[in-house]
Parts: C-alpha cells; sequence; structure tokens
C-alpha cells in the first residue's frame, strides 16, 4: 500500500485520480464532529490540542490524532475513538503478533518460509520487483524487515497467513486490552476490494494475472470517486488513533511482547523507510522516529514515536487522515508534519507538564 517501484507508482496515480474524482463528484470534505480529550494534569495541553485541530483542518477531510508523553503519560487525542482505515499502518499489529508467536515459541525468528507460485503477485514489493519465479525462501525475521521497513505487500500477506490470518491478530489486540483495532484482510484483497472487486476475499477470488489487470485497467474518476465511498464506509482493516496510540505504548513499555521482540519491533520501525515527508516532515535533522506509514485511496497516514532531545523522553504519535479532498497523497505529508512538529516542540519546552499551570 506504500509505494515507489512502478506498480507503487501505479497506485499513487490511482489514489490521486480518485481524490480528483471525489472532489468533483461530491464537492466540499464530509465533517465530521471534533472530539478532543486530555489526559494527565497538565493545563498546558488545551492549549496544544486547540492548535493541532487548527493545523488539522489543512487536510480538508476527517483528521485523527492521539500523542502521548511516554515517561509522563500526559496527552491527547483528537477523534481518538474515530474508525480511521489503518491502511499500512495495519502491519504494526501483525508484526505484534508474529513476534508473540515468537515469544511463545510456535514459530522461530529463522523459520524458513517458501513462497508459493500464488504468493507473488504484481504489487507493491521487492519481492515481486526482483524476484517473480516461485522458489524463493525468507525467514520470519527477514519477512518482518521487509513488511515493516518497506511495507513490502507479499512480505505483509505472508506473514499474515503465518500469524494465523484475521481472526488471530485481531484476538491478540483484544488479548491486549485493545479493542479499537481490526485486521481482516491480506493487502491483496483489501486492495482489490479498494479498486471495485469485493468479491475478493483473504481466500482469493482472483489469479494473478487478473490482479495485475485489475491495477492497469483504465478508470473513471466518478467509478473512483464511488469506490473510495465503498472503501471509506467499510469498518474492516480500521483503527481508531486512541487504540494504535496504546499499542505503540504497549509494544514500547514491554507489555505486550517479551522485552527482546519488543526492542527488535521498535528497531526495524527506527529503519522504516517511507514517509520521510510525514511524521519525520518537520522534525528537527536527525529526529529518531520508530514508525508505520499507510497511504491507500484518501488516507494518509503515519504512526509512531518520536525521539525528544535531551531527557525531554518519548512521545507517542499517531496522524491518520481519511476523505481527504486534497489533491492527493502527497499534498495531505505537510499536515502530518505540521501536527507531528507541534507535538514535538510542546512536549521539549515542557517535558514535565508545568506550562499553563
Amino acid at each position: 500500500m506504500d509505494t515507489k517501484s512502478p506498480l507503487r507508482s501505479r497506485l499513487a496515480l490511482l489514489a490521486s485520480a480518485a481524490l480528483a474524482g471525489l472532489w468533483m463528484a461530491l464537492g466540499a470534505p464530509a465533517s465530521v464532529a471534533q472530539s478532543t480529550e486530555l489526559t494527565g494534569n497538565d493545563p498546558g495541553l488545551e492549549y496544544l490540542a486547540a492548535e493541532v485541530e487548527r493545523l488539522a483542518e489543512n487536510a480538508r477531510g476527517t483528521v485523527g490524532v492521539a500523542a502521548y508523553h511516554l515517561e509522563t503519560g500526559r496527552g491527547f487525542t483528537l477523534n481518538g475513538d474515530v474508525r480511521f482505515p489503518m491502511a499500512s499502518t495495519y502491519k504494526v499489529p501483525i508484526a505484534v503478533q508474529i513476534l508473540s508467536m515468537v515469544d511463545r515459541g510456535e514459530l522461530s525468528l529463522y523459520d524458513m518460509i517458501e513462497l508459493a507460485e500464488d504468493d507473488i503477485y504484481l504489487t507493491a514489493s521487492a519481492i515481486s520487483d526482483l524476484l517473480d519465479d516461485p522458489g524463493v525462501q525468507l525467514s520470519i525475521h527477514n519477512l518482518l524487515e521487509l513488511m515493516l521497513q518497506i511495507s513490502d505487500n507479499i512480505a505483509t500477506d505472508v506473514l499474515f497467513r503465518e500469524a494465523g490470518g484475521a481472526a488471530a491478530i485481531t484476538g491478540r489486540m483484544a488479548d491486549a486490552g485493545i479493542e479499537g483495532i481490526r485486521v481482516d484482510r491480506t493487502t491483496w484483497a483489501l486492495i482489490a476490494n479498494w479498486l471495485g472487486r469485493p468479491d475478493v476475499t483473504v481466500e482469493g477470488g482472483i489469479h494473478p494475472d487478473e490482479f495485475r489487470k485489475l491495477l492497469e485497467a483504465e478508470r473513471t474518476q466518478e467509478d473512483l470517486a464511488a469506490n473510495n465511498r465503498t472503501f471509506n464506509a467499510d469498518p474492516r482493516d480500521t483503527a481508531t488513533p486512541a487504540a494504535m496510540a496504546s499499542l505503540l505504548r504497549k509494544v514500547w513499555e514491554g507489555e505486550v511482547l517479551s522485552e527482546e521482540s519488543s526492542r527488535l519491533l521498535i528497531d526495524i520501525m527506527y529503519r522504516c523507510r517511507t514517509g520521510e515527508a510525514r511524521l519525520k516532515g518537520a522534525l528537527p535533522p536527525g529526529t529518531a522516529v520508530a514508525h508505520k506509514t499507510g497511504t491507500i485511496g484518501e488516507t494518509t497516514n503515519d504512526v509512531g514515536i518520536i525521539d525528544l532531545p535531551g531527557d525531554a523522553g518519548h512521545v507517542v504519535t499517531v496522524v491518520y487522515i481519511r476523505e481527504s479532498k486534497l489533491e492527493d497523497n502527497a499534498a495531505m505529508e505537510p499536515v502530518i508534519a505540521q501536527i507531528a512538529r507541534a507535538v514535538h516542540d510542546y512536549f521539549v519546552f515542557n517535558p514535565r507538564g508545568n506550562l499553563g499551570s
């Protein structure tokens, strides 16, 4: 779903056309009543939340934000309980389920998984870009690296299967006390559904050659707008900002994984290669961010943990944008960057919660 290979360019073009089509068809963005909630004894958070709400207006859509300072527990949400399409940020809960199985001894990071012929299809994937013949073997560890660093969709779909599928992944979230995240489909099925093939499921329904034709097919702006309306109303593969922030906090604090697995997941996310213009886009040069991006249709996301300088700590930052009427996903990225910078600066200058008291 996140992209820069030839297919990634095709998906980005489809998304841009869909945005243009929906803007022409519907005009002004649908409005969602804004809801802000503050956490912790910090009067200054009211000012931060107000600034983030102001910045969110630039998205011309619905924006969800959750930000929590890990060392003090202070934070806020904007539309924190509203569901948003996760796009490729759903790869974080998939990784948590895989590493939970490693912790329980059900999988090993060094288990070699052979990819079947049907596993390899045209999508945003280094595997399909470079290794389009059967016989490829990759370890669980390597698949995690591909899924989280470059948002590889084939690696994701293989790990989705190894994780036990939708019920097991969503069930792991519930076991962790997180009710606002649901994972339902492979990226294969999710993209096909978005492009107007509701018959495609996790179990199949489309051959790789047919999937290629689906991606390459010409579509009218009206068709793309209709596809987006259907996709945006679908509750599958969605999360609330508050739930995703809770998952990231629990990973950081070792509540859902062993210390070793928690550190591995965070380390891979620090090396994420997508979304340089999102959470990281307006931060001071060299700021470390462990994050995962997501992009599809009118949805542009980035979720992660921002390192603050000195002893100021770390801040979980989740930004979801849906139903944006901006011209393309790249135009949404500065909104994410500006929100992340506001959050970063607030907690740098006010690491202990004294501002406004």
